[in-house]
């Protein structure tokens, strides 16, 4: 599903980025701001300067004046027009304001808008009592084993390289969202009486928004922000394929589509709560916890894929820390994420509260 072609300002940026190939972070280093502001920006969630859109406009080739008009600016050519005719007919502005008040239409525009924001209040409650139905349904979503899981991430991966989309590491993970046409954004998302929110997925909407309250993790994790917001891309990623949108894959059976349909029909948003500890230290062998379990090990797969971590431990010795942490460099993740991982395949065996590395499983 394409964003709308010519509604906003946002959407036309989306469109014009996919179609030059270049992700979030690329073509923010090329127009120089940070990703996470042109992730607000095409989400129409900031308005830009005048300087950022025609650095846009230069880098997508897009019309700099159209995209101008578009992001709710005038030029400096309208501005001095503008100026020139308050000036020249200064005398008749004090008329024309009290006209635009006196205009019948005015209050006509006041009741609309009234009666717009009594209707999103209305959906707001609608919205939610879905929320809390899907935290019960939630229970009730079909496990899948790691073996699925794995052919998932694999098969999306299989098809971007179709696509001509080649694939490096560390692995840029909001390729993969704009592969499945799915947009990520940042907002500080509040918490409700459940407690805090890390993320949460609009499924109509197909977009990801990501907390940018750092502070819900308890820690500061400024230092590896680029690394820590990659984990949770991808985590969410598990979550749309796995949860949220499992139907859009060829891999999943069509048992699976009916009890996609049966359990998550109608719900439009999923939340995601796992803020008790950081993402990429989240044990993939935790009981108790099937969702979030299944997405984090999604995420291992699509970060880490088997073989890529075949061709990274080649002259290495894995029970060696030094040559581990380069491996982490090497992928982009976290020491703890690349442990649970080569731990998992049965590479490697640390004993509980040990530091030394055994090759094998336990």
């Amino acid at each position: 599903m394409d964003k709308q072609e010519g509604q906003s300002f946002g959407a036309v940026i989306w469109q014009a980025r996919r179609k030059k190939r270049l992700s979030q972070r690329e073509l923010a280093v090329k127009v120089g701001v940070d990703y996470t502001y042109l992730s607000k920006l095409e989400n129409d969630h900031v308005e830009p300067s005048e300087k950022v859109i025609r650095s846009l406009a230069k880098h997508l080739e897009l019309n700099a004046e159209e995209l101008i008009y578009l992001g709710g600016r005038m030029t400096e050519h309208d501005t001095e027009a503008l100026e020139e005719m308050v000036r020249a007919n200064y005398k008749e502005m004090p008329a024309l304001f009290r006209r635009v008040r006196e205009n019948p239409g005015i209050d006509s525009f006041v009741e609309a808008r009234e009666d717009q924001l009594a209707k999103l209040q209305k959906e707001n409650a609608t919205l939610k009592a879905k929320i809390s139905e899907l935290e019960k349904q939630l229970r009730i979503y079909r496990f899948f084993s790691k073996a699925e899981i794995e052919r998932s991430a694999n098969e999306i991966m299989r098809q971007m390289q179709a696509k001509k989309n080649i694939l490096n590491w560390p692995f840029d993970v909001t390729r993969v969202a704009d592969f499945l046409e799915v947009s990520i954004g940042y907002a500080i998302i509040p918490p409700d009486e459940e407690g805090p929110i890390v993320a949460k997925i609009l499924h109509q909407e197909r977009a990801i928004i990501i907390n940018e309250d750092l502070t819900i993790f308890n820690k500061d994790i400024s230092h590896f922000k680029n690394k820590f917001y990659s984990s949770i891309i991808a985590h969410e990623i598990g979550h749309w394929v796995l949860q949220v949108n499992q139907d859009e894959f060829e891999t999943l059976s069509e048992q699976r589509k009916m009890n996609y349909n049966n359990v998550a029909k109608g719900i439009d948003t999923f939340l995601c709560r796992f803020a008790s500890e950081e993402l990429d230290r989240y044990s993939l062998n935790k009981p108790g916890n099937g969702v979030e379990w299944q997405a984090q090990y999604f995420a291992s797969c699509l970060l880490m894929p088997r073989h890529v971590l075949e061709e990274k431990r080649k002259g290495r010795d894995l029970t060696k820390w030094s040559h581990l942490y380069a491996m982490r460099d090497e992928l982009g993740v976290s020491i703890s994420h690349l442990i649970n991982r080569l731990q998992d395949l049965g590479w490697i065996y640390i004993p509980k509260g040990s530091k030394h590395i055994y090759q094998g499983k336990g």
